[in-house]
């Protein structure tokens, strides 16, 4: 897709502006309802379909097909991601009502770092076909970890790295939250507040995350300015989609599963599409039928875990029962 500078610049503009709208509704710490959430994730989802419309209307369908596979898959990884916020929030107990802070900040982060990777990703895919191996074999691998942690079935449990604890050596954490304070003094030292100290926390996986959703979306399509959009769409309603499913997340017990079958799916794509721009006749794998796939694993997975989770329940509560009537 020919894309202008000025259209770039529209495009990053329009951007912001719904960035700052959806940072001006929520300006105010407060206990984000099921209901506030639910609304704003459709909008947010709706504004990205309208984006892939455009598109399509324009004449692009390929570039729509390709926007479509892509925000799809990075909602999917973001999903997954959600898991990671939950034991972050959880480590530094933090208040319901300033969680939002904290996630729109974590949204503004991962865009600017997903932009420059996409940059980076760009130039290294313009310069270097080759590096669709090191993509391919890099998601393949990531789908077998996800694949064997899930096996595993060990309780997750997140830990502050190394930068974040020499980051809270040098400067100095205070003891409890001072609302959306960043930095309070304490005895005329500067020192941060647990609320910054999160913040920083969600900064840094963010840079995890990146690492996988960017070789996925450079499998689905080699166009910055669609790697870049469907980034931007699926993040920003990462917030309200957080407090929207809430308890639901613990109940998707098979989406790694879901997410290895894609990344696998991705990373084979990659490793066929390097392999024809070496030359070697291979059969290519059309944006269509990857964005086929992921939809469908992406179904199977919600069925089978929601089904799941009923039927431990149901286990769980004819156990406890039966404990009450030995009690008894």
């Amino acid at each position: 897709m020919d894309v202008s500078f000025t259209l770039w610049m529209l495009t990053i503009a329009g951007l912001c502006i719904l960035v700052g709208a959806d940072f001006f509704i929520g300006r105010k710490p407060h206990d984000v309802s099921v209901k506030e959430a639910g609304t704003w994730t459709v909008v947010w989802i709706a504004l990205a379909a309208l984006f892939g419309l455009g598109l399509l209307l324009t004449g692009n369908g390929q570039a729509s097909q390709e926007f479509f596979a892509g925000f799809v898959t990075e909602k999917s990884l973001s999903v997954d991601n959600l898991f990671v916020f939950v034991l972050i929030m959880a480590k530094f107990s933090v208040p319901s009502h300033l969680q939002q802070r904290v996630l729109l900040v974590g949204v503004l982060i991962a865009l600017v770092l997903r932009a420059v990777f996409i940059a980076a990703g760009a130039a290294i895919v313009t310069s270097f076909s080759w590096v669709f191996y090191l993509f391919g074999a890099f998601l393949v691998y990531t789908a077998w970890k996800l694949i064997q942690e899930a096996r595993a079935g060990d309780e997750e449990e997140w830990e502050e790295d190394r930068l974040l604890r020499s980051v809270e050596r040098k400067f100095g954490v205070a003891d409890r939250y001072h609302g959306t304070k960043l930095f309070i003094r304490d005895n005329g030292k500067r020192v941060l507040t647990p609320l910054m100290v999160v913040m920083l926390a969600i900064g840094t996986t963010d840079v995890l995350f990146a690492l996988d959703s960017i070789p996925a979306i450079f499998g689905l399509t080699q166009d910055p300015y669609i790697v870049f959009t469907a980034n931007a769409f699926a993040l920003m309603g990462l917030r309200q989609l957080y407090f929207l499913l809430g308890g639901l997340l613990k109940k998707l017990v098979h989406l790694s599963y879901g997410l290895s079958v894609i990344l696998g799916f991705i990373g084979v794509k990659l490793v066929l599409h390097a392999l024809h721009e070496s030359g070697v006749h291979v059969p290519q794998i059309s944006t269509p039928l990857s964005l086929g796939v992921i939809c469908a694993v992406l179904v199977v997975t919600t069925i089978t875990s929601l089904a799941a989770s009923k039927k431990q329940a149901a286990k769980e509560a004819a156990a406890e029962s039966a404990r009450e009537s030995v009690e008894a």
